[in-house]
């Protein structure tokens, strides 16, 4: 017997709906990159997104076509993000701190028919703009007074103001209504095997999620809250919270290009902000700046910080100096990303303060729909509150099932009738079902939240005529939190100079993407299969110090 209740699919455009018939008054305020402070509501954001859902239907834009974003966090990419989805078309955050050929590469790989950009990467649209395949249109984020032209505007074809098209149409639009299942959004992660891979989200995994951080175990959002997402809109759809905020009614701020302390600082103050979320490195810049300047915190009480692990200090200066709850999260691309969150339990509420910083440090406890378990290396499952460590493997209706594309092939551990994801990430989990990673299994360098790829920085060493053998390993860093360090093995008789090697990735990567040392050995650990053995290395390397020049 079936229940007998409306069926109503989980549609992204429902979000944005609610927002402007429930909380159309609450405001939506942007730093823009031509330099003001931009103030819209829920109800004209709504309003624009549906001229903006038209305009792209102009050009041409079909459902399940992509769309991509090279923005900064404001309202016009806001407005995308439902126009997009809602309109059943994909929307494609591009990451603008990629080299120029990752741009090219994940562009094609998508096969983006329309990309919207901010005034601040038109260098980069003019590398890529004259090399992507699919292209049709390019979009300025702008009005026309501030629209490239001559030389600014030169080779790239088609290039349309983003304005121009929100006038070029009226908001009478319907959001149509089709299958929860289509996909919504585009996000590619680095993954380990060189070219990044795509996560297509869908519309019912993108309004799951936003119910699973927005619940008072998770990130705890509601219409009292004022929101200022630090984590970019090309990182992971900024964790959802430009999703939340519309589900819940709270106000949103958009910080744009200005990540330094005091723009952060200044907004924060001025449009009353009590929740924030963002990667360690950007909070250590905001705490940088309030400690130089004696300053405090009048209504934040809460940040989420994810990407990479909450050093403990910043837990105890946020909370014993400036009153601030940190909340620790833990994801990745391919789970929507939160999967954990370290929010307390009944009984903690008794532990001393020291105790209740050690549970804040761990990576949390899982929020609801996501499941969890560590194995071994067989596969088999291992206890909880034990010192054991294992491989985390998660399953959930907003984690993934396979790659855009099928790139890479299954990548899930098939358990009976139910696949896990393996993260790549190595934990263990304590009785209470508090998560606390020790080691990543992947090959995978973290620095500042983003990620860089070991073995591309391999392969271009290798590539030098003096290099035998070149292993990329993650070494700690005082602001990055983690930075490559380059260890390689020369050929016999060669002769080769830190500054030499270094100096052979420019103009290859990405700048910030060159490793920050180089040390030469007489050999790399092999195993049995003749692979290189980085986790000896990473053991070997730990304490080492980087230089910081």
């Amino acid at each position: 017997m079936n229940g007998q209740m409306m069926q109503q699919p989980l549609l992204i455009s429902s979000l944005l709906t609610h927002a402007e018939r429930h909380h159309g008054d609450r405001e939506v305020v942007s730093r823009r990159v031509e330099g003001d402070i931009h103030r819209t509501t829920y109800k004209a954001m709504a309003a624009r997104s549906r001229r903006m859902a038209k305009a792209l239907a102009a050009l041409g834009v079909q459902r399940s076509d992509r769309v991509a974003t090279l923005a900064w966090n404001g309202y016009r990419h806001m407005e995308l993000y439902y126009a997009v989805s809602g309109s059943g078309a994909v929307l494609h955050t591009l990451n603008p701190r990629l080299h120029p050929d990752q741009v090219t590469y994940i562009a094609d790989h998508a096969e983006d028919q329309v990309l919207c950009f901010d005034l601040t990467f038109l260098p980069l649209i003019q590398a890529v703009a004259g090399r992507t395949k699919t292209v049709k249109h390019w979009v300025a984020m702008t009005d026309r007074a501030h629209m490239p032209v001559g030389a600014a505007a030169a080779g790239i074809p088609n290039l349309l103001c983003y304005e121009d098209l929100i006038e070029s149409q009226d908001d009478r639009y319907s959001w149509p209504s089709f299958d929860e299942n289509t996909a919504s959004s585009l996000c590619y992660t680095s993954g380990t095997t060189g070219n990044p891979k795509g996560v297509l989200y869908s519309h019912r995994s993108t309004v799951l999620h936003t119910f699973a951080i927005a619940l008072p175990d998770s990130l705890n959002c509601s219409a009292m809250d004022c929101i200022l997402p630090v984590v970019p809109m090309f990182h992971v759809n900024a964790w959802g919270l430009p999703y939340a905020a519309c589900m819940v009614g709270a106000k949103l701020v958009f910080p744009g290009a200005g990540l330094d302390g005091k723009s952060l600082y200044e907004l924060f103050e001025a449009e009353q902000v009590t929740v924030s979320a963002g990667v360690p490195t950007v909070w250590q810049a905001l705490l940088s700046y309030v400690e130089a300047n004696g300053l405090k915190f009048s209504t934040m009480r809460r940040t989420v910080i994810g990407g990479s692990a909450c050093p403990p200090a910043m837990l105890r200066t946020f909370g014993d100096t400036y009153d601030v709850r940190v909340l620790h999260a833990w994801g990745m691309t391919e789970m929507s990303p939160v999967g954990t969150v370290a929010a307390f339990k009944p009984r903690h509420a008794a532990l001393s303060r020291e105790a209740r910083y050690a549970v804040m440090s761990t990576q949390g406890r899982c929020v609801y729909p996501v499941d969890m378990k560590i194995v071994d290396e067989a596969g088999h499952e291992l206890a909880w509150g034990t010192e054991a460590s294992g491989d985390v493997l998660v399953r959930g209706p907003f984690i993934v099932s396979r790659y855009f594309k099928d790139e890479g092939g299954d990548p899930l551990r098939h358990d009976g009738e139910t696949g896990w994801f393996p993260t790549g990430d190595v934990a263990r989990i304590d009785a209470d079902g508090y998560m606390q990673i020790t080691d990543r299994s992947k090959d995978v360098i973290k620095s500042g939240g983003e990620w860089i790829g070991s073995i591309d920085l391999e392969n271009i060493a290798m590539a030098h005529p003096a290099v035998a053998m070149a292993a990329c390993i993650a070494a700690h860093h005082p602001k990055w939190d983690e930075r490559p360090l380059l260890v390689v093995v020369k050929k016999p008789g060669a002769e080769l100079t830190r500054e030499a090697l270094l100096a052979f990735y420019e103009g290859k990567i990405a700048k910030w993407w060159t490793p920050d040392d180089v040390v030469f050995v007489d050999a790399i650990p092999l195993g049995a299969t003749g692979k290189m053995q980085k986790n000896r290395l990473r053991e070997q390397f730990k304490d080492y110090k980087l230089p910081t020049a």
